[in-house]
């Protein structure tokens, strides 16, 4: 195991190498760490706008955003992966969830979905649950499942799109989202601030909007924010809960 190996090793495969030894099947694990950067890579340097970074998200950034799934709840619940790429924060969401909950993964992108579907039919991890697991090749905002999710975890770059795309995508996630449920998204701290320093003003209102449309769902809705600095770049994982609603008030006559 990756645990049983030099630190030296430990952090060369982190950054996506493989240890040089192959007596557990570290080097295989290694490995498919590299594959998948350079699938993500590529799709970077491809679709910049739809994938949002240059490698998967690190452990610490999976973690949180898998904070909730791990934590104990009601059993056979809902979960819903909106943009898991090649598989990163799939993995601990797997890792953590129950023997009795279903995992409903949203990808857009071709080239992720057959990552995927490698990873369903060959990794021991993966394996366990690809029989209460479905991969959706399809647009967010065309899952029509209102109210259905007790847990959302999304990986989408937010930040990329226009503000009323934004709004629309959190509009979704926050319909198929069960009242009283956590949906758990991520942005990559002061990046947008940056951008909008050294961006001309087209590109300054657009992000504008897409903080404001942000901040519009976190207002009074958001319990928890995780710091994870230990990622490339380092990014705040923002986790909402949604308010049961209350029962409608009828005056008599």
């Amino acid at each position: 195991m990756l645990a049983q190996l030099p630190v030296w090793q430990r952090r060369r495969a982190a950054l996506g190498g493989w240890p040089d030894v192959c007596d557990d099947g570290a080097c295989v694990v290694g490995r498919e760490m590299w594959q998948d950067v350079r699938i993500f890579f590529g799709e970077f340097c491809r679709r910049h706008y739809t994938t949002g970074a240059i490698v998967p998200s690190g452990r610490f950034l999976a973690a949180a955003l898998a904070r909730y799934v791990a934590e104990p709840g009601s059993q056979g619940r809902r979960i819903l992966e909106v943009g898991p790429g090649t598989g990163a924060v799939t993995r601990r969401i797997i890792a953590v969830m129950r023997p009795e909950d279903q995992l409903d993964l949203v990808e857009l992108n071709e080239r992720f979905v057959a990552r995927l579907q490698v990873l369903f039919q060959t990794d021991p991890l993966f394996r366990r649950a690809a029989a209460r697991s479905r991969i959706l090749h399809c647009p967010v905002e065309t899952v029509d499942a209102e109210g259905q999710y007790d847990l959302i975890v999304s990986g989408l770059p937010l930040n990329n799109f226009s503000p009323q795309t934004v709004e629309n995508i959190l509009g979704v996630l926050s319909r198929v989202l069960k009242p009283g449920g956590t949906l758990s998204f991520f942005e990559y701290i002061a990046l947008r601030a940056m951008r909008m320093a050294v961006s001309g003003r087209a590109q300054r209102q657009r992000l504008r909007g897409v903080r404001d449309a942000i901040a519009k769902l976190l207002d009074g809705a958001e319990i928890r924010r995780d710091w994870v600095w230990l990622n490339v770049p380092p990014a705040w994982v923002h986790h909402v809960r949604l308010a049961q609603p209350s029962p409608r008030h009828y005056t008599c006559h």
